[in-house]
């Protein structure tokens, strides 16, 4: 199979940036991208043959100046060598399907910005930003629509994705097909008595909630911290929410935020963490509870978008309503080891069982088939 992988940039170490190195090496893809910062995101792409095809930077405090940007790179971009499949991942990459035959979209979401959290990020603009983001974001809605109709094959992360796509689009997800994990790299060192929250900083992944959560636990559980460990983005709206969560933090106390940590050290954190958060908004997959039940931990996430796909509750872990109801379960772990213990097992379980990365490829390689 002769893939080729675009991806709308690789500059962070996130769960999509996981899939798509994942991807690249078992197929041996060339990945072609808006942007490649290999400071920045995981060292194994030193490895990946990459070119970056944007002529500006791609780079920007502002995320609508940023997506315009890559929307214009891959509309006009043309794959020159052959290729069986041409393997979109996150938005605007799927664009490439203007110029190019083939394509199957591994949809890891529609653009959050201008579909499910246009509302959302409208709000935290300041007032004289909001008619421009406006504009730009109805230009994009139509170009982008266009662009899905001439795909050929639609492939979902998650249920969550699969609904959003066929909500924005008026089309079904050919397949759902979850990301996995590379369990045989984590491990369990034990359950130290700290929570662990690995993500980016950004407003859609809701630090500040697991840090309100913290803060009632702390007023009956003495001794425990809250490590959150996460890259930062350039944005303005990253940046200023950043510095809130830092703020915060302080009042609270026994709150440690790491922003910039490598896999060695992540990996360290999760084997050690009594208990791993995650408390995103309507996340679209997520990978941190699979490596949460990875390391063996109990994982405690919100009761939405994709964490209701892969955490059970009262058996690997928790779903939680409220920060309240957080905290209550943040209690319940900390006040039993063997629960602790119980829960981690069970979690370890369930990803050796169906979060392998063999049997995402058993199941990717069908659909890649269909589009050959």
């Amino acid at each position: 199979m002769k893939l080729v992988i675009t991806q709308a940039n690789l500059i962070l170490r996130g769960g999509a940036e996981a899939v798509v190195l994942e991807i690249a090496k078992h197929y041996h893809a060339k990945i072609y991208t808006a942007e490649y910062d290999k400071s920045s995101t995981f060292e194994g792409y030193r490895d990946i043959d990459i070119e970056v095809i944007s002529r500006g930077r791609g780079s920007s405090r502002s995320r609508l100046k940023q997506g315009l940007s890559y929307a214009s790179a891959f509309y006009n971009f043309k794959v020159k060598e052959d290729y069986d499949v041409l393997n979109a991942h996150i938005a605007p990459s799927h664009w490439a399907s203007n110029r190019n035959e083939r394509v199957l979209w591994y949809c890891h979401t529609p653009l959050r910005e201008i579909y499910d959290l246009y509302s959302y990020r409208m709000a935290l603009r300041r007032r004289y930003q909001r008619p421009v983001y406006a504009a730009g974001a109805r230009i994009l809605r139509a170009i982008d629509r266009s662009m899905v109709k001439r795909i050929d094959r639609i492939v979902a992360n998650s249920m969550n994705t699969a609904s959003r796509i066929e909500k924005y689009y008026g089309r079904k997800a050919d397949a759902v097909v979850g990301g996995g994990v590379d369990y045989k790299k984590y491990r369990n060192d034990g359950f130290e008595k700290y929570f662990f929250y690995p993500s980016r900083i950004s407003p859609n992944k809701r630090q500040d909630y697991a840090v309100r959560a913290f803060e009632i636990f702390r007023r009956k559980h003495k001794g425990y911290r809250l490590v959150i460990a996460g890259q930062v983005s350039k944005e303005e709206s990253h940046q200023r929410y950043y510095k809130k969560l830092l703020d915060e933090a302080k009042k609270v106390g026994g709150i440690e935020i790491l922003s910039n940590v490598g896999s060695r050290r992540m990996i360290e954190l999760y084997a050690g963490a009594r208990c791993v958060l995650y408390t995103p908004i309507n996340e679209d997959y997520g990978l941190v509870p699979l490596e949460g039940m990875a390391s063996g931990k109990p994982v405690v996430a919100v009761n939405e978008g994709g964490p209701k796909e892969t955490v059970v509750d009262g058996k690997t872990g928790y779903l939680v309503n409220s920060e309240r109801e957080m905290a209550d379960r943040m209690s319940r772990i900390a006040d039993d080891e063997r629960l602790a213990e119980t829960l981690g097992k069970n979690g370890s379980k369930r990803v050796m069982s169906e979060y392998t990365w063999a049997r995402f490829f058993e199941r990717f390689d069908k659909e890649l088939s269909k589009v050959r």
